[in-house]
């Protein structure tokens, strides 16, 4: 089968290669094909276009001395006593797969709110669109899904969100072009269900932001008015 033919399964493929999931030898079949299949190398542009913005927002998470520990003692790095250069090599590499975990953050949170979504809803859509909202401080606020069958778009908060009673907390569809569009307003704990309109698409709409607005909404037709209290990359899996 031809995979440039299956449109399903170039998107799966290419979602799981830029993700790291691919494996063994499908990974080695799929980058064999990368350099002759300008479709290919599109696709997965496009995949690293929607996953690389939410590295921006996802939380650092260090790992505790307790792992380095034991992975010392499963390589019985402590009974080598002499320090050798091939042994500084060994630690300058532990270094780097240090730094790639850190990097694995953003991958991790992206896979959290599939799971969320497959959890809350097992009679989820093939294709559902998904986003976590995070706040400057890179703490995840909300997961927002969207199912493009019954046209409803979810809003799940990690944590309530005091606002004051004059306030509202409005959810924007930030297109790649032109003026944000409003998306209804937010319930300040809980989850709230919103309809979703059939031309918001992670392809038309990167990006999805909150912003703190006078109670009701944005007086204005054309966007907001207050600030943005968080926001994240709106993807489809």
């Amino acid at each position: 089968m031809n995979l440039l033919d299956n449109e399903k399964l170039l998107e799966r493929l290419t979602s799981e290669y830029v993700l790291g999931t691919l494996k063994g030898r499908a990974r080695r079949r799929f980058e064999k094909l990368l350099p002759s299949s300008p479709v290919l190398r599109r696709a997965v542009a496009e995949w690293q276009d929607r996953l690389v913005p939410m590295a921006e927002f996802a939380p650092v998470a260090q790992p505790s001395p307790q792992v380095w520990k034991n992975i010392a003692q499963q390589l019985r790095l402590e009974q080598r006593a002499t320090a050798t250069t091939e042994q500084a090599g060994f630690w300058n590499r532990l270094a780097f797969w240090r730094g790639l975990g850190l990097v694995s953050t953003a991958l991790a949170t992206i896979l959290v709110g599939v799971l969320v979504v497959k959890q809350v809803d097992v009679a989820a859509p093939t294709s559902t669109y998904v986003a976590m909202l995070s706040d400057d401080q890179s703490k995840p606020i909300a997961v927002v899904t969207g199912d493009p069958v019954k046209h409803q778009l979810t809003i799940r908060l990690v944590s309530s969100q005091p606002i004051a009673a004059d306030k509202s907390l409005e959810l924007w569809a930030v297109p790649k072009s032109g003026a944000p569009r409003s998306l209804g307003l937010l319930a300040s704990d809980g989850s709230i269900t919103l309809p979703l309109p059939d031309n918001v698409t992670p392809q038309s709409i990167p990006l999805l932001a909150v912003t703190l607005e006078p109670k009701g909404g944005s007086p204005k037709a054309d966007g907001p008015t207050g600030p943005i209290v968080f926001k994240g990359a709106w993807v489809k899996v």
